[in-house]
């Protein structure tokens, strides 16, 4: 079965503040998402086996979470094609159940891996119980919605 469409996998536990960003981030997309038939926005919570079958179907691939990289809280980042792979292996430690390395590895063995594909990550400020991402992590959902926007852009040949 051929690839299709774009999936926008949103990552995190909506119980731990800042981790909640993928939730955030879907949400925000929604009414993007409601005009363009090509997007597929999917909750993947904290991750697992099951979300193999969503990646591989995908012809297109990006992940937004929360990401530990040293950088000021709220910071975004764009990781696309090999630097993704390279940022998973390098940061291959995971609170998910899997990694997402892990399920790259699945959709490799199948030849499944979506060519294009890329990480949004958002530098947290507070991963701890609490229902609100924090001012700083908040304030840069616009932004991961702007480049999400760019990167279809720049994808689809506009």
């Amino acid at each position: 079965m051929p690839a299709e469409g774009t999936l926008i996998l949103g990552l995190g536990n909506i119980l731990l503040s800042d981790e909640a960003l993928g939730a955030a981030v879907l949400e925000a997309m929604e009414p993007i998402a409601a005009d363009d038939p090509d997007l597929r926005l999917y909750d993947g919570g904290t991750l697992s086996f099951t979300l193999a079958g969503p990646i591989g179907d995908a012809r297109r691939l990006i992940v937004v979470d929360a990401a530990v990289m040293g950088d000021a809280p709220g910071s975004v980042r764009l990781f696309e094609g090999h630097a993704m792979d390279q940022q998973l292996s390098r940061h291959a430690k995971s609170v998910h159940e899997v990694s997402l390395a892990d399920l790259f590895d699945i959709a490799r063995l199948t030849d499944s891996l979506p060519a294009q594909r890329a990480l949004i990550g958002v530098e947290p400020l507070k991963v701890d119980w609490g229902d609100q991402l924090t001012p700083a992590v908040a304030a840069a959902v616009p932004e991961v919605v702007r480049q999400i926007q760019n990167l279809l852009s720049h994808w689809r040949g506009g």
